[in-house]
């Protein structure tokens, strides 16, 4: 299953018909094809590696909440726990399974008595064979026939699940705040539930904290740390005062990264560079890139207000910028701005080719008022 494209009215601040689409739009190049591009059926490309850059409180973060709630449905086939309001969300998925195109459409609900779920309602599911020839057309709505009859679901589950039938991690969310106290629970549950060794986690330790030899869980709550050849049991709470912030969610998220990797489903992170060094941000959006890494067609989708990062992608279609006017919406390096292909991304965006640029003169008011 590889997610294609998403089209939602009333998400959030969004701007109604706001869409993300996850299919390559400009020329393939062979390099392209081998490190940018994954090819999930004849002719039909999508990205290894995705990013949406822009102002704070322009909508970075909404663009990818929007993913993972897909994503959600997609994997699970429900919507629960989310800290936005569900009530008339309109989606439009179509994604690609097993040789053919689905077009999922459904309004969404709340319900109080279900606690924190989505209902579903007026729900559609269109199919129809892909052929490489209409590569370029995927997305019109000729050719779609809607499977009917499909039978009945509890109302907060999808009728998803009649096409995908067995749930399954279509993609790891891993947002900016972190998860605190929680985090090292976390961690052993993705270990397990991943099948990630503990020789590959203390690979991952070492990345970040060298002094730390080993890490185990004791229980829900307690931890056997060895730290310069001393060994301490602590609790989590004592545990994430004695490491960084930055060795805690760096753990964390490579250990998602592997577990990504190894099982081929989609990677979203929130800030890929909040609180970890540019190196390491361009060694993970490498390791996506590599295809002997890269081996069962995972993607990497993050924000990011590190422009300097987006001179690590020879394409243009994989970069979003996002904006509000009061409602967020997105718009498409390639398809949206006539930019010289020659000059480095990061060059353009402090040029202001984008309309991006911190706000100059507020910041002067600021000092002025300092000054005063």
């Amino acid at each position: 299953m590889k997610l294609l494209r998403v089209k939602a009215n009333h998400f959030k601040n969004c701007k109604d018909e706001f869409t993300i689409d996850l299919v390559a739009k400009s020329k393939k190049t062979s390099e392209d094809k081998e490190y940018e591009l994954q090819e999930i059926v004849d002719d039909l490309y999508v990205y290894n590696t995705m990013a949406f850059v822009g102002k704070n409180a322009s909508g970075k973060t909404t663009a990818i909440e929007l993913l993972d709630c897909c994503y959600s449905i997609l994997g699970d086939f429900r919507l629960e726990n989310k800290h936005y309001d569900y009530d008339g969300i309109e989606l439009d998925i179509v994604f690609f399974y097993e040789g053919f195109l689905y077009r999922y459409t459904t309004t969404l609900q709340s319900d109080s008595t279900m606690g924190n779920k989505a209902t579903f309602t007026d729900e559609h599911i269109f199919q129809k064979k892909y052929f490489k020839s209409y590569v370029n057309d995927i997305f019109d709505v000729e050719g779609f026939k809607e499977l009917t009859d499909l039978g009945e679901l509890p109302e907060d589950t999808s009728d998803v699940f009649f096409v995908l039938k067995k749930k399954s991690t279509r993609a790891l969310y891993f947002d900016c705040e972190g998860e605190g106290v929680d985090t090292y629970q976390l961690l052993f549950k993705a270990l397990k539930n991943y099948k990630i060794s503990k020789d590959t986690l203390s690979t991952i330790i070492q990345i970040f904290d060298e002094n730390i030899k080993k890490l185990d869980m004791i229980d829900e709550h307690n931890y056997k740390l060895v730290y310069q050849n001393e060994t301490k049991v602590l609790s989590d709470k004592e545990l994430i005062y004695l490491m960084s912030s930055g060795t805690t969610k760096g753990m964390f998220l490579y250990t998602l990264v592997v577990a990504s990797l190894q099982n081929g489903f989609d990677l979203l992170i929130d800030e890929v560079e909040n609180h970890f060094h540019k190196t390491l941000v361009e060694n993970l959006i490498s390791l996506y890139k590599d295809k002997t890494v890269n081996r069962n067609n995972a993607s990497l989708i993050f924000t990011t207000h590190y422009c300097e990062v987006l001179d690590l992608f020879n394409r243009r279609d994989n970069i979003w910028i996002s904006k509000s006017d009061g409602k967020v919406y997105l718009s498409n390096m390639y398809e949206d701005y006539d930019v010289r292909t020659e000059l480095l991304k990061s060059k353009q965006f402090y040029n202001n080719a984008f309309q991006t640029s911190v706000n100059y003169e507020e910041l002067m008011n600021l000092k002025r008022k300092l000054m005063r």
